[in-house]
């Protein structure tokens, strides 16, 4: 996952603790004039290198998937993060200008020298702390990312919906390798189900989306309708499991409703399942299903693969 890796950001106390502490060591080292432009070297690099290390280290949002985007813009506010990102680069070339305006003034008598470094350090802890509250934005956005499911957006998914205790997520455990691979959106107390299985050499990813797609959308928050978008993005397919029986607790009427309108949501193959079949076939479905029985689960999975139609590279 592409902001697994990310690594801790300094603050900006840390950063010139650093800077200013290896500065000091390099000065000793030295004498006169020759330990005041070691000091000053070595405090703008640490300030320039660790401040563009910052940028660098976050992926290009230009270019990654559109359903992690999507993720990411409704957990921390990608433009926000953006701005904060373009602030710290200046605050990184910035400190490179610093150290080349005074190297070349570090001349002449020690004295001269020591307050010219000092007139330095000054500037590059200001820079530092000018960009204190953009470290500290994307530090606590690393956290929120990091956390994220390990969902493959590369992979064929299909994405399984419906209301509370339809037997979506006992479909997806017996079809998949999936239990316990469930994680948090951090944006909401919706769990995810993750699972995978495959047909033909392809693997296949089932997501389970419990409390995230069974309510209407008056009734949901902002950052879930952007985690149903980015779900829009990442779905080849979407079954959405329907219990006649009513036994779930919700009535048919509400369970057909939420059906239309994620046929209308989703722009890939949407097939209506009639799940707990066992209890009650009374409803028109594309596809009838009872794990306790044992009925129409395979019919399920192939239906929904071949929906998809996904064709693997091979190496010729």
């Amino acid at each position: 996952m592409i902001f697994e890796k990310l690594p801790t950001h300094p603050t900006s106390a840390e950063l010139i603790d650093t800077a200013f502490s290896r500065a000091a060591r390099a000065g000793r080292a030295k004498s006169g004039v020759e330990a005041q432009r070691s000091m000053l070297q070595v405090a703008a690099n640490v300030c320039a290198d660790n401040l563009e290390n910052v940028v660098r280290q976050w992926p290009d949002f230009d270019a990654i998937d559109p359903f992690y985007y999507e993720l990411a813009d409704a957990i921390v506010d990608v433009d926000a993060v953006r701005e904060s990102l373009s602030t710290v680069g200046w605050a990184s070339r910035t400190a490179g200008e610093i150290r080349g305006e005074y190297e070349h003034r570090l001349s002449g008598d020690p004295e001269t020298a020591r307050k010219l470094r000092k007139q330095a350090f000054a500037r590059l802890a200001d820079v530092v702390e000018e960009v204190a509250a953009d470290l500290e934005r994307l530090g606590d956005a690393r956290e929120e990312l990091r956390t994220l499911p390990d969902i493959k957006p590369d992979e064929p998914t299909v994405v399984v919906a419906g209301f509370p205790n339809v037997g979506k997520s006992t479909f997806v455990n017996h079809v998949t390798n999936a239990r316990g691979e469930t994680a948090s959106y951090p944006f909401t107390t919706t769990r995810i189900g993750v699972g995978h299985l495959e047909r033909d050499r392809v693997r296949y990813q089932l997501v389970d989306t419990p409390g995230l797609l069974d309510r209407e959308s008056g009734k949901r928050n902002a950052v879930e309708l952007q985690a149903e978008s980015a779900l829009a993005h990442l779905a080849d397919c979407v079954l959405v499991f329907v219990d006649a029986s009513e036994a779930c607790g919700y009535p048919l009427a509400d369970q057909l409703a939420l059906r239309d309108r994620l046929e209308e949501r989703f722009s890939v193959p949407v097939y209506t399942v009639c799940a707990k079949a066992d209890r009650s076939r009374e409803l028109d479905a594309d596809l009838y299903l009872s794990v306790a029985e044992d009925e129409g689960i395979e019919r399920v999975v192939e239906t929904a693969v071949a929906a998809i139609g996904h064709e693997p590279e091979l190496p010729f």
